[in-house]
């Protein structure tokens, strides 16, 4: 039998049982569907953390509290103050400057705007460690800090939102932070991603810079994230440090000294956690990868219970069509045909459900538009969602078939 006619008796095949066609696809429908997101939610998780550290220079250091088994889930050690992270860039060899941020969520509001986002207090080396630069106006200072000065800095976004569009006239203006009148001083530049800033545990929204509001650091403990934000996260925000290494040769030695510092500091070097840029931007990514991994796992699942549907639709379809076999073998036709016109009877099903899949695929982005998730069409997503149905096809397909192919032609002609 020609290729060509066996894949008109698949054809006829199916076109004769539409329904129980489409109902045996649903599953794999929905299952390739699921893994094209998942693919897509996880690259755009991972671009996410591309972003959140592009802005940080390889010779960047976070340093942050460690969760420990001491007083209100914090470490019992000693915890560094804003004046012994200073101390940094004086005291050891390889570091030259040192940034501090804390942060909270709060509304702000200019007339009957509003808005709640991430508020970061910062200081002036902060700024620049990771790359905040005005388009409009000017970052506040350190001063501003110490004579707590109500003054803020938008994000591009944030701004936009605010004054309607127009973010030339943000500057000098007054704005409702946490119910206090701040004037803005500058519109940051459009950063795209999350431009390197660590929002902490405590904030709500988006993490991005665009979205975001700064002041100076002293402010921030003193009228939004309040004396917590000193110890660690303790009824406020969560403080983070960025060190900056000499070069990106002084890194590891930097490492070495800070951590040194930290327990001559707190009692416990292990009292805060010490990375480079490099090693938690592979960290992130690990954790999201991991995170895809396990969903698409998942989605696999799904398509297993899809292709026993398969498996269950062709031994009825085989047990239907037991005369047909027969007649077939009967006027010489080969055990492999009768194989293949069954297995391409799966890989039609499955196949077609796989397309309708990637099809309704084209739907995500605006079903992901209600919500907060992150979604990324990529051709990964729907080559192995493709590929993911066929391989069900072929691998729960091929027990019918070759149960078909080995029916006896005599046995088959008397079956009722």
């Amino acid at each position: 039998m020609k290729l060509v006619e066996l894949l008109r008796s698949v054809m006829l095949s199916v076109a004769t049982n539409k329904f129980r066609v489409i109902l045996t696809s649903l599953g794999i429908i929905i299952g390739t569907f699921t893994i094209i997101m998942v693919v897509g939610i996880g690259k755009a998780s991972e671009q996410a953390v591309e972003d959140q550290y592009k802005r940080l220079s390889v010779e960047s250091i976070t340093i942050t509290k460690v969760r420990g088994p001491g007083k209100e889930g914090t470490s019992s050690s000693k915890t560094l103050t804003k004046q012994d992270a200073m101390k940094m860039s004086e005291l050891l060899n390889n570091v030259k400057s040192v940034g501090i941020s804390t942060g909270t969520s709060s509304e702000v509001a200019n007339g009957l705007t509003t808005s709640t986002v991430s508020i970061q207090g910062i200081n002036e080396a902060y700024a620049a460690i990771t790359h905040l630069t005005p388009m409009s106006g000017d970052l506040f200072t350190d001063e501003d800090g110490t004579m707590r000065n109500k003054v803020v800095v938008l994000g591009y976004n944030l701004a936009s939102l605010l004054f309607d569009g127009n973010v030339d006239t943000a500057v000098g203006s007054k704005i409702m932070v946490k119910g206090s009148p701040y004037t803005v001083t500058g519109v940051l530049s459009r950063i795209g991603g999350s431009g390197g800033i660590s929002s902490g545990p405590g904030n709500m929204g988006s993490t991005s810079a665009d979205d975001m509001a700064f002041i100076p650091y002293d402010v921030a403990l003193k009228y939004t994230t309040g004396m917590g934000g000193t110890k660690g996260g303790r009824g406020g925000g969560m403080v983070t440090i960025i060190a900056q290494a000499n070069d990106i040769n002084s890194v590891k030695p930097a490492i070495e000294e800070i951590t040194k510092y930290i327990g001559e500091v707190t009692g416990s070097s292990d009292s805060y956690s010490v990375v480079d840029a490099g090693s938690t931007l592979a960290s992130a990514q690990q954790t999201s990868s991991t995170m895809s991994a396990l969903l698409i796992a998942v989605a696999a699942i799904v398509m297993v219970v899809s292709g026993i549907g398969i498996m269950n639709v062709l031994m009825v379809s085989v047990k239907e069509r037991t005369r047909e076999i027969g007649i077939l073998k009967s006027i010489g036709a080969a055990r492999k045909v009768i194989l293949l016109e069954f297995l391409f009877e799966a890989i039609f099903i499955s196949l077609c459900g796989g397309l309708l899949g990637v099809l309704l695929s084209v739907f995500a982005p605006w079903l992901l538009s209600f919500t907060e998730i992150s979604y990324l069409a990529s051709l990964k997503g729907i080559l192995l969602g493709l590929g993911f149905s066929v391989i069900t096809g072929i691998f729960f397909g091929y027990y019918p078939a070759a149960k078909a192919s080995k029916l006896k032609p005599i046995e088959a002609l008397n079956h009722d």
